[in-house]
C-alpha cells in the first residue's frame, strides 16, 4: 500500500472509482459514468455467468466444507498441548502466505489473459473483468458466486490432507503435524479471500465485528482497498515499497511481448 501520508480521503477519492452506492452507483448520472452495472461490457460479462459455472461453485464449496470439517477433527485428535505455541506462528504464516498468493493470483488475473481463453477465460477471468468495469458487482453476488472459485482452489490439497490423516500411521502424521496446521489455516484464509474482498466494497449494513476487523487492518479495510486489491492488505506496503508488481509487469512484457491489462481495456471500451 502507499504510505500513510498518501492515504487521506482526498487522495483516495481522486484515485479510485466512486462506490457510494453498492447497489448500482445509482446516485451518479449514468450518462457520465464510465463504469457500473449499466456499462455495456459489464452487462455482457455478467450475462456469461452460466448454470454450469454455478453448479461447479456449489460442488466446490460443499467439498471444501466437508473436507475442512473432516481434517479439523484429525487436527484436534492429534493436537498436543505441549506444542500449543506453534499454532500462532502457523496462523500468521498462513495469513501472510494467503495474502501473497492471493495477491499474485489477483494481479495475474487482473493484468494478463483474455476472457476468450478456452475454459479459463469465461470461468475464471471473466469475474475480474466485470469487477473492474462494475466494481460493486461483487456486493450483489451471493455467497456461492463470491466464494466458489476460492473454495475450489483449496480442495486438491484438502483431499490429500484427508488421505494422509486416513491412511498414514500416527508417527508419520506427527512428523508433519505442524505443516498440516499451517496448510489448513492457509486453506481457510484462501477460501475467505473473496469474502474479505466483498466486504471491502460493502459500505452499508456490515456487522459491527467485520467493521472492527477492517478498522484495525486484521482484514482488508474498505478505504484501504479503494487503492489496492489483496486479501488482508498486510503485505501491501513492503511490496509497493520495492515496486514489486510494476517491476514484474515490465519483466513479463519484455520477455513475452504481452501488454498488461489489454483485455481489461478492451472490455472497458465496449459501448454496445
Amino acid at each position: 500500500m502507499p504510505s500513510e501520508n498518501c492515504c487521506d480521503d482526498e487522495t483516495i477519492e481522486k484515485n479510485s472509482m466512486p462506490e457510494d452506492d453498492p447497489n448500482g452507483n445509482t446516485i451518479h448520472d449514468a450518462r457520465e459514468m464510465r463504469w457500473g452495472p449499466q456499462h455495456a461490457g459489464a452487462k455482457i460479462l455478467a450475462s456469461q455467468y452460466t448454470r454450469e459455472k454455478r453448479i461447479q461453485e456449489i460442488i466446490s464449496i460443499i467439498l471444501c466444507i466437508v473436507l475442512m470439517i473432516y481434517n479439523f477433527t484429525y487436527i484436534c485428535h492429534y493436537f498436543d498441548v505441549r506444542i500449543w505455541y506453534l499454532v500462532i506462528p502457523a496462523a500468521l504464516l498462513g495469513i501472510l502466505t494467503a495474502d501473497f498468493a492471493s495477491g499474485v493470483v489477483h494481479w495475474g488475473a487482473d493484468t494478463w489473459g483474455s476472457v476468450e481463453i478456452p475454459l479459463i477465460g469465461r470461468n475464471f477471468l471473466r469475474p475480474f473483468r466485470e469487477h473492474h468495469i462494475d466494481p460493486t458487482s461483487i456486493t450483489r453476488h451471493d455467497f456461492i458466486e463470491t466464494n466458489g472459485d476460492n473454495f475450489a482452489v483449496t480442495v486438491p490439497y484438502l483431499l490429500y490432507m484427508a488421505y494422509k490423516f486416513t491412511y498414514w500411521n500416527e508417527s508419520d502424521i506427527r512428523k508433519f503435524y505442524n505443516f498440516e496446521i499451517y496448510m489448513f489455516l492457509l486453506g481457510i484464509f484462501v477460501s475467505l479471500t473473496n469474502q474479505f474482498h466483498k466486504w471491502s466494497h460493502t459500505y452499508f449494513g456490515l456487522p459491527s465485528y467485520i467493521v472492527f476487523l477492517q478498522k484495525y487492518h486484521i482484514i482488508l479495510p474498505r478505504k484501504h482497498h479503494r487503492l489496492h486489491h489483496v486479501t488482508t492488505g498486510w503485505l501491501n506496503y513492503p511490496l509497493e515499497l520495492i515496486d514489486f508488481w510494476s517491476r514484474l509487469e515490465i519483466i513479463i512484457e519484455k520477455y513475452s511481448g504481452s501488454k498488461p491489462r489489454s483485455d481489461d481495456f478492451k472490455w472497458a471500451q465496449k459501448t454496445l
